[in-house]
Order: C-alpha cells, then structure tokens, then sequence
C-alpha cells in the first residue's frame, strides 16, 4: 500500500494514481456492478486487456487496498475478485462518470 508521503499532494491526483489508468477502473467497474469476479470474468469482459496487464493491475489494486483476493485451495485452484470497503466507496465515482458519458453521448448523437 502506498504511504501518505508517496502520494500527490492534489487530492484529484491522489484518485488518479490509485485508479487513473483505463484497464483498473474497468476492473473496478465490474466488481461494482457485476461483484465478485474470477481471473476469466475480467477477460471476458475486458477483451481488450493481456494477462499480464490484468494480473498487474489487480496486484496494483490489492496492495492500494481497493480489492481483495480469496484463494481457494483447490484443484484446480480457484481465485476470486472482490471489493473491499475502501474500493466500494468508488462507486459514487463511477456512477458520476456513467452518468456523465451517456450525457455527453446523448447530446453528440
């Protein structure tokens, strides 16, 4: 987890340093509307995305504290995505970004 001296100053900074890039606040977007996700979830509906970015960002977001990662001891194992309280308090985030790109769609149609 990042320290209060490794983050910016600007708290709007701070936001996009945790889930700045496109592919984790797509992985944050499935785990608040769809909740917990598997490893194939997130390639499914993020076809865009390479395991190795996947497998980044989700390590990314389970050390800044937004998600949590349940291993089941398996075999095959099985790993499961889920939200943390921290990474559920995003979601007032993603339904104003929501909000606002369907407004701006509506109006360039």
């Amino acid at each position: 987890m990042l320290t209060r001296d490794e983050l910016p100053e600007c708290p709007v900074a701070t936001t996009v340093k945790l889930i700045g890039n496109k592919w984790k606040l797509l992985i944050i977007r499935n785990l608040i509307y769809n909740g917990t996700q598997r490893f194939t979830d997130f390639l499914k509906t993020i076809p865009a995305i390479s395991k190795k970015v996947l497998t980044d960002d989700l390590r990314a977001l389970e050390d800044d504290g937004l998600i949590l990662r349940k291993v089941y001891t398996e075999v095959p194992p099985r790993v499961e995505y889920s939200l943390t309280p921290l990474g559920s308090s995003l979601k007032s985030i993603l339904d104003a970004m929501s909000a606002w790109g369907t407004e701006y769609k509506n109006k360039i149609s």
